[in-house]
């Protein structure tokens, strides 16, 4: 945790000559790890926790063209949310250790020709956490990876169109009828003329009950998107 608000510290610099000086010191001081099994790593994976990973991978994607309940067409997933890659994003998200996106990352990047049909979108709009969350927190988990999704398809993270304007209670201590109502009304969409007639991949780290990412799409329905222009994406589908 601390490593990491250091680094977003030392980018504050604007001379990448300076940054890459810095970040290789402290590296020095916080080497890299892998954080399945902890050892060092200059690409946070080892191979044996690699081919872990290359067990519990399967990249589906579940079309809800037709399902009117969806405000979506379809999901794309890399994980069912169980075993490894479950504890792996429970402890990103609740156990404040944001160098996990440094290992699922770095799995991805192997993963490219999984992603072809990712391709057809022409942006990637990340589930915003409230501004309360965000503090506590000091990072967004879905954003670190989604940055890193991002470079690896070649498509752009449009920021500032979706806002968390509430505050609310975690989805995962909720049961499923809280959940639905947990999230209603939540969000908001700004800036909508910067993605009007374009295919948009909006991006959450677990789907469960899909009640988040469901309320994300219909913001940006409501704003004037049409919804055969919106797809999704997470890491894992419980």
């Amino acid at each position: 945790m601390i490593k990491y608000h250091i680094i977003h510290f030392v980018k504050a610099f604007q001379k990448k000559e300076v940054i890459i000086i810095l970040e290789k010191i402290i590296n020095l001081i916080y080497p890299q790890v892998c954080s399945i099994c902890g050892k060092l790593n200059t690409k946070s994976l080892c191979n044996k926790c690699k081919n872990k990973l290359e067990k519990e991978f399967e990249y589906k994607t579940d079309d809800y063209s037709e399902n009117s309940e969806k405000n979506f067409i379809e999901h794309h997933y890399f994980f069912k949310y169980k075993d490894l890659i479950r504890n792996q994003l429970l402890s990103y998200k609740f156990q404040e250790k944001p160098y996990i996106y440094k290992t699922i990352s770095s799995f991805l990047e192997n993963k490219q020709k999984n992603f072809e049909n990712l391709k057809k979108y022409d942006i990637i709009i990340i589930v915003p956490i409230s501004r309360k969350r965000q503090k506590q927190r000091g990072y967004n988990q879905s954003g670190l990876i989604a940055k890193e999704i991002a470079k690896i398809i070649s498509l752009k993270i449009e920021k500032n169109i979706l806002y968390k304007i509430k505050n609310t209670a975690p989805q995962s201590s909720l049961n499923k009828q809280q959940r639905e109502e947990n999230v209603k009304q939540v969000y908001k969409a700004k800036n909508i003329e910067k993605i009007k007639n374009k295919k948009i991949l909006i991006f959450d780290d677990i789907y469960t009950t899909g009640n988040t990412v469901n309320e994300c799409a219909k913001t940006l329905i409501e704003a004037g998107i049409d919804r055969n222009n919106i797809g999704i994406l997470t890491i894992a589908k419980d």
